[in-house]
């Protein structure tokens, strides 16, 4: 059987300035792919997916598709329109099904505010109509699921009152509903918490389109994906299978690499010892030896592996380093932080969690002096010296070059070993070859400056670190050797973060936002955490069972009247589910007869209810039967 691609794009090229991001790159989407697209910040990835969804243009290539091809891009940064709701954000676009629920919710929102008016009554009629006939109510329903999985509950606000995270929320929302071939997701799950990461997981499997996705939540890529595109320096390397898999292949592609380098250089050496030599031959066979060693001395192999080497120094740290004795923090009536005290001593490994909103950063801030305690007291040692990365780092004189912004803050700076290290090859070691060090930092790409602002803050030599969501807008490859500076980093981390991965690599014990003023303190990474709260929610479950089985009498058998109601509850729920069809059908055929529409909605709702209640008590009669059964 032939695969038919969803979208095929040949010989792609794009630069950005002198800089050439795809060099004459093909590849091809299929149907039901699940695509990781990865590579160091600046290489190009968004732009890629931008050209992908027809948002930036191509300099030469193709890119070939169905003509009703619909594509659904998100982008990192979300624009909504402030003047609309949440529904009418996500229900937008000119589909059928979109259309029909755009209207509909608009009617229903109208007949709230004027309930007896007849001409609503009958356009909420037809359009009930026009859902039924479009098959719109599995959409509909569907989308306010999704809003509500993913915390968003005010269907009706408008989305100018909603905070960075909610609207990336909704975002996320609109794209999961819109009808589409190909999903584009670039960086979906910077600024969401934890769990609604984890449901983002175990929904988008389920999804019909295909997926193309940059993120540097690892466990997310490695859950999602089924194939990875890599981008290098203009050239895109395929790899079958999720990340786990990519990083394996990908280390077999660089060895094979380097081996043939190496094999290379000896036919090059060998060539040049015969010319040097001067061996006897015919000038043409001379001359054609000249030619190919020639040829063989302008080849180029890129095997040199650009990686981050963090053997950085950091100033000497006493035994005192913070203590927080009692803390409290407010913000008008909200109380953020109370009566929080903890010790902070030399090589902890801290990280901070919990949902947006929680306190987190604020916990950060007074931690590292910058913001000031309502209460309670926070002692400092005196060999401190902190380190700050911030989500939202101080702006950038984008009229420097990348060498002068590095020097402004160290011109050297000293390794682990006593060695002198220079800004300049401080800036290589994190990706930036010195053709590079004289571009301005205005054509830097974010991921570019956030790497930079990075070593700007470690080139401070500091003996404690505080990172505030340091996983955002940074590449994969740049925060795996990140985590190995920091297992090599002699002084205090102190981390706020959502990256499940680099928790579990970084931090060793956790303060936890769990809806309360006063966060808990827990020994252990992400993992550990998470896997006792399983526990913990699976006893509290099985607690009232065993207190059950401890009751003095034991239920042999249900009362009459339960028997009674059980032996007819099943004809009652059947006999509720026809009338409710039957009204339904009736409200079909009433036509233009309002005051039997009317009628005939009171009754809907009314069976809708009593069908919920008589569900419910099935429910509960089943169990006590289950167990009834159990004990006799």
């Amino acid at each position: 059987m032939k695969i038919v691609s969803l979208i095929t794009v040949e010989d792609l090229y794009k630069s950005y300035g002198d800089k050439v991001l795809f060099d004459h790159i093909s590849f091809t989407i299929e149907a039901k792919e699940r695509i990781g697209l990865i590579g160091v910040n600046g290489t190009g990835k968004s732009t890629l997916l931008k050209v992908i969804a027809g948002i930036e243009s191509k300099e030469n290539g193709t890119i070939k598709h169905a003509n009703d091809f619909r594509v659904e891009y998100l982008q990192q940064e979300p624009e909504l329109d402030p003047e609309l709701t949440v529904l009418e954000q996500i229900y937008y676009g000119e589909s059928v099904t979109m259309k029909t629920m755009r209207e509909y919710e608009w009617t229903l929102k109208e007949l709230e505010k004027n309930p007896e008016d007849a001409d609503l009554q009958e356009k909420l009629l037809q359009a009930q109509q026009r859902m039924e006939e479009n098959e719109a109510w599995d959409a509909n329903t569907a989308a306010k699921t999704i809003l509500t999985k993913l915390g968003v509950g005010e269907f009706d606000k408008q989305t100018a009152n909603l905070s960075g995270g909610q609207k990336k929320r909704v975002a996320i929302a609109r794209a999961l509903i819109q009808p589409a071939d190909l999903l584009i997701f670039d960086e979906p799950t910077n600024h969401l918490d934890n769990a609604t990461i984890e449901w983002l997981e175990s929904y988008l499997p389920q999804y019909n389109g295909a997926i193309i996705l940059v993120t540097h939540d690892r466990y997310f890529l490695n859950r999602i994906t089924n194939r990875i595109y890599e981008l290098e320096k203009g050239q895109l390397y395929t790899y079958e299978g999720n990340y786990e898999l990519f990083l394996e292949k990908k280390a077999e592609r660089e060895a094979l690499e380097i081996q043939q380098e190496q094999k290379h250089r000896n036919t090059l050496r060998r060539e040049l010892e015969w010319l040097r030599r001067g061996a006897k031959a015919r000038s043409t066979k001379q001359k054609a030896r000249k030619q190919r060693a020639e040829e063989m001395k302008q080849m180029k192999f890129d095997t040199s592996q650009q990686q981050l080497d963090f053997q950085i120094g950091s100033s000497r740290l006493g035994k005192k380093v913070l203590e927080l004795e009692s803390v409290g923090k407010s913000y008008g009536s909200q109380v953020l932080i109370d009566d929080f005290s903890y010790l902070v001593t030399p090589e902890d490994r801290i990280g901070i969690i919990g949902p947006n909103g929680s306190g987190k950063t604020t916990l950060l801030n007074m931690m590292a002096g910058r913001t000031a305690a309502d209460k309670g007291t926070i002692d400092m040692g005196p060999t401190v010296k902190i380190g700050y990365y911030t989500q939202d780092h101080a702006e950038m004189d984008e009229n420097l070059r990348v060498v002068e912004y590095i020097k402004e803050q160290a011109e050297v700076v000293h390794t682990a070993g006593g060695d002198i290290v220079t800004a300049e090859q401080m800036l290589e070691r994190f990706l930036f070859p010195r053709s590079q060090q004289w571009t301005y930092i205005r054509k830097l790409s974010g991921g570019e400056r956030r790497r930079l602002y990075l070593l700007r803050v470690l080139m401070e030599e500091p003996n404690v670190l505080f990172l505030d969501e340091p996983t955002n807008d940074l590449d994969t490859q740049t925060l795996g050797v990140l985590e190995d500076y920091l297992d090599q980093f002699p002084g205090v981390v102190i981390t706020v973060s959502h990256d499940r991965y680099f928790l579990d690599r970084v931090v060793d014990r956790l303060i936890a936002f769990e809806g309360k003023p006063t966060p808990r303190l827990y020994y252990g990474n992400y993992t550990d955490y998470l896997d006792d709260g399983k526990v913990n929610q699976q006893a509290a479950v099985a607690k009232p069972e065993k207190e059950q089985k401890k009751l003095p009498k034991k239920k042999k058998k249900l009362s009459y009247n339960e028997q009674k109601e059980w032996n007819e509850i099943e004809d009652k729920i059947t006999s509720l589910e026809e009338e409710l069809e039957e009204t339904k059908q009736g409200i079909n055929e009433a036509g233009s007869d309002l005051d039997q529409v009317q009628k005939l909605f009171q009754r809907q709702e009314e069976l809708e209810q009593k069908l919920e209640e008589a569900m419910e008590r099935w429910t509960e009669l089943s169990l006590l039967v289950e167990e009834l059964e159990h004990n006799n």
